[in-house]
């Protein structure tokens, strides 16, 4: 009988597709995902250090999970990702259960990892015996001593395997691995390392691999992803601008392209000038601005002013009217004043953010500013701006979706809203499960439209009425109303103009 498999991500986009990647090697091995982690002969934990809270949640994962390993010593548990490389050996002191350890870095390592551990697990009585670890911090840091074409990791990425059944509508595709910023309050080029690009070709290849299995919408993956750069053996160079042209132009059934995370000071107006030429890339960037003043921003070690970020949001827009821009902030920053908070709102209304993701400071164990700068902004004077930042950027948001009334905007169909259509339980119909708005009530066989749910280019979310079999499709939606977080409409034939 072929073995279960349990894997739960935490974080950032990245580590989605790191467990993609993972989890269709191990179905090459014959094993079978699994939602039961409670009855899975195998669980592994994909993990984020970037946020306290994030590790807090795994902590809790593993120790509910002792008791199950002590009455089952063939179960297997595994924790994987930047936890995994932060934390190294501590993880096993507090908790000896666990069988393996793998960073990001190491992933290729990791279906040998499993199959050693399930062949060795219950035949030892020493748990130490039978624990496996694979972390940059005890090897060579290969991402940044050999080509990338040549590493196993890459191969990783070019091998990934789609599945009869996998919803490949919106999928991921990595260009960049690691980072060279080292901001102060970030883990991240100390969990998964230096900045290494891929070839170009095996990036293309595989957005085409994904388009041809049925993908609508990619989104290009890196930390700092416009500083993708990757030098040819002839002297050439595939700038980040040459590759959004080239992955363009080589996927014309591709309907959208997107690309995440961009690193604000050093976006070219080359790559400026592809979003806006090539039509099928999304008018969207994310673009983390982290702080709103310059003392600040110093102190966070990222390397620009707030002034030249706003000069970044006015080349943007110069090119793009309609373009959506997405920041991140850290709120409560150590030596953070009440004026200095303010001039976060500042930014926020001035670059008119179609959302920011918004942080209280927590102190990062192995970070500079954990070591240089002591903690000294209270916790409730923390909650209180990151409250405030919320409501600005909510009054933000409820401007910008009120411009969008009127228009029509393509979207793409994510599935059923968590609201049952009005029309559905007006007529008491109980709208049959996974079926496309078909409804089965006493009498005969009843069609009515759900209530779904979907994105615009620029990720705005819409509500509007039709059928599930829409789900992963495009359609046009003729925006009627909107409320501060959601856009509602219906769907019209017209071509879109958004």
């Amino acid at each position: 009988m072929a073995k279960t498999l349990y894997l739960e991500t935490f974080g950032c986009q990245m580590n989605v597709l790191d467990s993609e990647l993972v989890l269709g090697q191990l179905r090459g091995q014959g094993y079978v995902a699994t939602d039961d982690r409670d009855t899975a002969d195998v669980v592994i934990f994909n993990t984020c250090s970037v946020r306290e809270h994030a590790e807090q949640k795994v902590w809790s994962r593993l120790g509910q999970l002792r008791d199950r390993k002590a009455a089952d010593p063939n179960f297997v548990l595994g924790v994987i990702g930047c936890m995994a490389e932060r934390e190294g050996a501590e993880i096993f002191k507090r908790n000896p259960h666990i069988d393996i350890l793998c960073g990001p870095a190491e992933l290729d390592k990791l279906p040998g990892m499993v199959q050693n551990a399930v062949t060795t697990a219950g035949g030892r009585n020493v748990i130490s015996d039978r624990r496996h670890v694979a972390l940059m911090g005890n090897s060579v840091r290969r991402s940044s001593t050999l080509q990338v074409a040549r590493d196993d990791l890459e191969m990783l990425d070019l091998s990934r395997a789609v599945s009869p059944g996998d919803d490949l509508s919106q999928a991921y595709v990595r260009i960049t691995r690691g980072c060279n910023k080292f901001c102060t309050y970030c883990v991240v080029p100390h969990t998964r390392g230096p900045e290494v690009h891929r070839p170009p070709q095996n990036i293309i290849d595989e957005v085409r691999k994904l388009v041809d299995a049925g993908a609508k919408e990619v989104t290009l993956l890196g930390q700092t992803i416009n500083h993708y750069a990757f030098d040819h053996s002839d002297g050439r160079r595939t700038t980040f601008a040459d590759l959004l042209y080239a992955v363009h132009e080589a996927t014309p059934d591709l309907p959208r392209l997107r690309f995440v995370t961009s690193f604000p000071r050093d976006f070219s107006d080359e790559a400026l000038d592809a979003m806006r030429d090539c039509e099928r890339i999304c008018r969207y960037l994310h673009a983390p601005a982290q702080h709103g003043n310059n003392r600040l921003l110093k102190l966070m070690n990222r390397g620009y002013s707030i002034e030249q970020y706003r000069e970044f949001v006015d080349r943007a827009r110069e090119r793009m009217p309609d373009i959506a821009i997405v920041s991140d902030f850290i709120v409560g920053f150590p030596t953070e004043t009440d004026e200095e908070f303010e001039q976060c709102c500042d930014i926020v209304r001035y670059a008119k953010f179609k959302q920011s993701f918004i942080f209280k400071y927590s102190p990062r164990p192995g970070t500079v500013a954990i070591d240089r700068f002591e903690d000294d902004i209270p916790e409730d004077v923390k909650r209180a701006r990151n409250n405030r930042l919320l409501a600005v950027q909510g009054e933000v948001i409820a401007e910008n979706n009120a411009a969008l009334v009127g228009q029509t905007i393509e979207v793409m169909v994510e599935g059923e809203s968590k609201l049952v259509s009005r029309r559905a339980k007006a007529t008491g119909v109980e709208l049959g499960a996974g079926f496309g708005g078909t409804a089965r009530s006493s009498g005969p066989e009843e069609t009515v439209d759900t209530q779904l749910v979907g994105r615009t280019r620029g990720d705005q979310i819409v509500v509007f009425d039709g059928d599930l079999s829409l789900k992963g499709g495009l359609v046009n939606v003729a925006i009627d109303r909107a409320s501060q977080m959601t856009l509602f409409g219906r769907r019209v034939a017209e071509a879109a103009v958004v």
